[in-house]
């Protein structure tokens, strides 16, 4: 009995091709749903340089997809499209491997975002050094998504979001605005030169914090290392720009009750966020990893489940497609500037982030993620906000 549940060398290998050769053929017909192929005929088919990526991408999700490209395991020319291709049709709905149970539960009932593990992206994502991103962003170093209404580069795009938030906000000389996670500063620092405003920005990012601080000593900027939770001032108006990704479902209504306490009551409050489509799913493992660790996107019902009794939604306003744009020029000046970074960082970095901004990138375009801008009021405008664009 012992022999027959063991199995031979010979069987036990019989079963392993059988296993890959299913996985394969699956693998195959799910793609094809996409109109993608696995022989790299087309630019965004897939390439397979092992046999075992499709076992693996349907044992573990993305965790694993991305992993086996990390590794060189499969090409793809057009990554991007690949993700857009694979996301509008579904196909990623259509594998639930057991290995995203424990993630799923874990999201839900711990609190991965609290004040000790809050640091954590900080840490792995954002203080990967100030060169590496001076290298892919725009001059003021602006790691949120553009507004490419009327733009013709990445530069023009950022300025053009930055002034559509201080327009959203209302902004004028010698008001005193907040930014919950300032980031290198981009927006503190084009108010205060624009639109004559003070600002307090926060951040968990020691890398950001120092940059900030001495790039802009002559504006009237106070950038502080500190959590969003330990804010007790009052401020004209509050903005924060793509730091809610960052918060976690359990912290919804305590980020949204410290920026109720900090606004005036006539203030306004621009949430600037990605956010997801459905209320009931669970972060990415591969994103959760390599990239953001502990992010948890919101959807519009956790936002307005947040903001219950608290805010008045005056407006909202979804550009999620121009992040595909932004993702891509920012790849563009990532690759360009590799070499500069190769050494240091190695092929294997290389890998990961391209799958990064493409992936994303590819998943805006499938519309599979969006772009929100809320502007949130205390007690309603008097008269009702007019939409600004």
């Amino acid at each position: 009995m012992h022999t027959k549940l063991s199995g031979s060398p010979a069987s036990s290998a019989s079963a392993s091709v059988d296993n890959a050769s299913g996985s394969l053929r699956f693998a195959q017909e799910l793609l094809t749903r996409a109109g993608i192929g696995m022989h790299g005929v087309q630019p965004w088919d897939m390439t397979l340089k092992d046999p075992g990526v499709p076992a693996r991408a349907l044992a573990e999700g993305n965790l694993g997809l991305g992993e086996a490209y990390m590794n060189g395991d499969w090409e793809a020319e057009h990554l991007d499209e690949f993700f857009a291709r694979l996301l509008r049709a579904g196909v990623a709905d259509m594998v639930n491997p057991a290995a995203l149970l424990f993630h799923a539960v874990k999201a839900k009932f711990l609190n991965l975002q609290n004040k000790d593990r809050a640091w954590q992206v900080g840490e792995q994502h954002y203080d990967l050094g100030n060169e590496f991103y001076e290298s892919m962003l725009d001059p003021r170093m602006t790691y949120t998504c553009g507004y490419w209404k009327d733009a013709s580069d990445l530069a023009e795009a950022q300025t053009a979001k930055l002034d559509l938030i201080c327009r959203k906000l209302r902004l004028t000389p010698g008001q005193r605005v907040l930014d919950i996670g300032c980031g290198w500063g981009s927006f503190m620092s084009y108010a205060a030169q624009h639109y004559g405003v003070e600002c307090v920005g926060v951040t968990i990012s020691r890398e950001q914090c120092d940059w900030a601080k001495a790039r802009y000593p002559d504006l009237p900027l106070d950038f502080r290392l500190q959590d969003y939770r330990d804010i007790d001032e009052q401020f004209d108006h509050i903005v924060s720009v793509g730091m809610f990704e960052h918060v976690g479902r359990k912290n919804h209504r305590v980020y949204m009750e410290t920026a109720h306490r900090c606004l005036k009551d006539d203030g306004l409050f621009l949430l600037h966020t990605i956010g997801k489509n459905r209320r009931h799913s669970t972060p990415d493992r591969w994103i959760d990893k390599y990239i953001f660790r502990n992010g948890d996107l919101p959807s519009i019902g956790q936002v307005g489940d947040a903001i219950d009794g608290l805010f008045v939604a005056e407006d909202m306003h979804n550009f999620g497609a121009d992040y595909d744009k932004t993702l891509m020029a920012w790849c563009k000046n990532f690759e360009a500037a590799w070499p500069s970074f190769a050494e240091r960082m190695g092929e294997r970095f290389f890998r990961m982030w391209r799958y990064y901004l493409l992936s994303c990138a590819g998943a805006f375009r499938a519309r599979d993620i969006q772009l929100w801008q809320w502007v949130l009021s205390k007690k309603g405008v008097l008269g009702g906000y007019e939409r600004v664009s």
